[in-house]
């Protein structure tokens, strides 16, 4: 296998799961006795990732431990978590995202199914869940071959993003330098990093690695929290 790095999106303010956000990040909030960025991070070190950086900002001294329990982690602050959207966290990884195959996973994922991370990826590719009837969700349109022609919000019948995605290294440089390229001009503060792929699929030729709701759970709210882990119900 040719080397692998991973990128984990871990500097929002994870406001909607206040209170449990206002002295913990998001990402490190435990469901199930296990902090939902370590089952991100077990499957990558299962899969045998060579080196994770980690992107923070609200509370980012919180992840310090992390790169001393992994010598393969490297913690990196997007200080501009606060003023931009979530572009700016992959502006702040852009110089290594073209050095390797990547991955880049947001960190507040609950990965009940760490073999999600074991697949056989030829190709650069989000991972999706299939979703009946109408989303208005993250979704992404399909061709006839497969490939994906839009990564947007709103759907019918399609697969909805699930915060993982896979980009070959040829890939992964032309996202980052599309960031670069994005950064010199006025409106790039409100872009998401997804709407920057999908200006580029003229370049990409990306599909889709399908998974099940249950091998990825999105907590978005301490509601969904509460339904997940019952431990959490005093919060509901």
């Amino acid at each position: 296998m040719s080397k692998e790095i991973a990128v984990l999106m871990a500097a929002g303010l994870g406001s909607r799961m206040a209170p449990l956000t206002k002295k913990v990040p998001k990402p490190l909030v435990k469901a199930h006795n296990r902090s939902m960025i370590d089952t991100v991070i077990s499957g990558l070190e299962k899969r045998g990732v060579d080196h994770i950086y980690i992107v923070v900002g609200y509370l980012g001294e919180q992840f310090g431990f992390l790169a001393e329990k992994y010598p393969n982690i490297t913690i990196i602050e997007n200080k501009e978590y606060n003023e931009k959207n979530n572009i700016s966290s992959i502006h702040a990884v852009a110089e290594v995202m073209g050095t390797a195959d990547c991955f880049i996973c947001e960190a507040d994922l609950f990965v009940s199914d760490p073999s999600i991370f074991e697949a056989k990826l030829d190709r650069s590719c989000y991972y999706g869940k299939m979703v009946k009837g109408y989303s208005d969700d993250w979704v992404f349109d399909l061709d006839e071959k497969g490939f994906i022609t839009r990564v947007g919000r709103c759907g019918t019948d399609t697969y909805n993003m699930v915060g993982v995605s896979y980009f070959k290294q040829k890939d992964a440089k032309i996202i980052a330098d599309a960031v670069l390229e994005a950064y010199k001009h006025k409106g790039h503060e409100q872009l998401y990093w997804d709407e920057i792929v999908d200006q580029q699929l003229g370049k990409l030729k990306l599909v889709i690695n399908p998974v099940t709701a249950d091998q990825i759970v999105e907590i978005d709210s301490v509601k969904e929290l509460a339904e997940f882990d019952p431990d959490y119900e005093k919060y509901n």
